[in-house]
């Protein structure tokens, strides 16, 4: 059922482009702008990734494998960009310096944004890791390098394919930063279609084209994780991990890592904090604030829960019941994921007001597009936890009685109930910044932190955006590329037939 109802913005998408017709959406395809949008997003797609991956594996390193000085301060500093959407830091940067604008520009910015879903499972895994495996690759003559190529890194290889493939579904989605950093994309062609030229069709066979990246991803994914299984009985010898000592070199990566900070969260705030200094309106009607803020949060956990709910018999099937079935109910929900909001929106919108017009613009479509959107961050964080629970303790609770149902109750929840809390978490974080959605499927009068800071960015108040910009969460999409109190960056390339 969860993933008949993930796929559904994937059906809306397939019938509206059969409005076009094989030879005119051939025709459309073979266009030279289109040519240049796929290779944009395939470039953006394995830079960013890459990057996200290095930043993210190499933090997790330092912080859970070294001496660095003060290492819980820097977990939550590293933790912290998630505090920062993609598009309030896109805003921060093109308000700062115009270089960004650009390839290179644009791949920093979207890997500043996102390589904590690397760092975070990453850390994750780490910390679950027996530190006996790199004592015995110590001993086998290997150095630190070798052995975390060849040890440690295959080991925590699924938290790193995880987060990985999280921040690739992100990139094929993202719309609000790339648009303020002037770089046109597939994601950014969708949302000129809809908003310039009203071609739905042309838009939702770009949206195919995006589905096809994803399935491209998620085949990547599952070959380099393979089918081995990785739970184990016990947590293994209990020992101090052995850490890497900095030496003379620790007063260098500290001042690389204060560095790193400001860039991912210093640039984005502090220009926030500069609009709303230099802004001609800067004041906010408190009431008003709070109220949004309390909507935000009602519905990020709504959300979360919502989408760990729906995700948890998915990851059950995918690794209990191994086979070809239920790894295609598991891929297919992440589909959705690598299109824009505002095709599952508008795929939830014409659903609801032909189906149940009665659901339109309500909180149960609302949510529901939270938990479509954002399900594969559940589903990640609820199958690596779940992959490492060994099925024998269901088996020995049968044995004593407890029936399948209450084996698990009672023995793999509380195992995995630090997965479910991480993916309620990460999902809710996603919630509270998501844009597109939002404005399109919520209740009329429903206000939330970002659009709230949408509102103010697009206005000529220019100092309203800096309050109002959503505190958590990394995935929001703006419907418009505009800017706020700053120069606005020069207009993308409009997409042209």
């Amino acid at each position: 059922m969860v993933a008949i109802v993930s796929v559904v913005p994937l059906g809306y998408v397939v019938f509206s482009t059969a409005e076009l017709g094989a030879g005119e959406a051939y025709d459309f395809l073979v266009r030279p702008r289109i040519g240049e949008l796929l290779w944009n997003t395939a470039r953006l797609l394995v830079a960013g990734v890459l990057l996200s991956a290095v930043l993210g594996v190499g933090g997790a390193w330092l912080v859970e494998r070294s001496d660095l000085p003060g290492r819980g301060w820097w977990h939550g500093v590293l933790c912290a960009p998630l505090a920062v959407p993609a598009f309030v830091n896109g805003y921060g940067w093109v308000s700062t310096t115009h270089a960004v604008q650009s390839f290179w520009g644009a791949v920093l910015v979207v890997s500043l944004s996102y390589y904590p879903l690397v760092y975070l499972p990453t850390v994750a895994a780490l910390r679950r890791l027996d530190p006996g495996l790199e004592e015995v690759g110590a001993s086998l003559g290997h150095g630190t390098g070798a052995t975390f190529a060849r040890v440690v890194l295959p080991a925590i290889s699924p938290a790193v394919l995880g987060g990985s493939l999280l921040v690739g579904l992100h990139l094929l989605a993202e719309y609000g930063a790339l648009q303020l950093l002037n770089y046109p994309t597939l994601t950014t062609a969708i949302l000129q279609q809809y908003g310039t030229a009203f071609n739905g069709p042309a838009a939702t066979l770009l949206a195919l084209v995006l589905v096809a990246f994803c399935l491209g991803l998620l085949s990547l994914e599952l070959l380099l994780r393979g089918r081995r299984p990785r739970y184990r009985v016990g947590s293994g010898a209990t020992r101090q991990v052995t850490r890497l000592g900095l030496g003379r070199g620790a007063p260098a990566v500290v001042a690389l890592l204060v560095g790193f900070a400001a860039l991912s969260l210093g640039v984005p705030l502090l220009s926030l904090l500069r609009w709303l200094l230099r802004g001609s309106s800067s004041a906010l009607e408190v009431g008003e604030l709070g109220a949004a803020a309390g909507t935000t949060i009602g519905l990020a956990v709504a959300g979360g829960l919502l989408a760990t709910v729906a995700a948890l018999p998915v990851a059950w099937l995918a690794v209990r019941h191994r086979g070809w079935l239920t790894t295609l109910v598991e891929r297919s929900t992440y589909t959705t994921s690598a299109m824009p909001g505002i095709v599952v929106a508008l795929a939830l919108v014409t659903v609801s007001i032909r189906a149940v017009p009665s659901l339109y613009q309500t909180l149960p479509v609302l949510l529901l597009g939270y938990a479509i959107l954002f399900l594969p961050r559940a589903l990640v964080s609820v199958r690596s936890t779940l992959e490492l629970a060994p099925p024998v303790l269901e088996d020995v609770a049968r044995s004593l009685g407890c029936r399948g149902s209450e084996a698990a109750f009672r023995v793999t929840l509380p195992v995995i109930a630090p997965g479910l809390a991480a993916s309620v978490a990460l999902v809710s974080l996603a919630v509270s910044t998501e844009l597109t959605a939002t404005l399109l499927l919520s209740p009329i009068g429903t206000t939330t932190l970002s659009t709230q800071f949408w509102a103010d960015a697009s206005s000529v108040a220019g100092g309203a955006p800096g309050p109002g910009a959503p505190g958590a969460g990394g995935g929001g999409e703006t419907p418009a590329g505009g800017g706020g109190g700053g120069k606005k960056p020069p207009p993308g390339k409009q997409f042209k037939n």
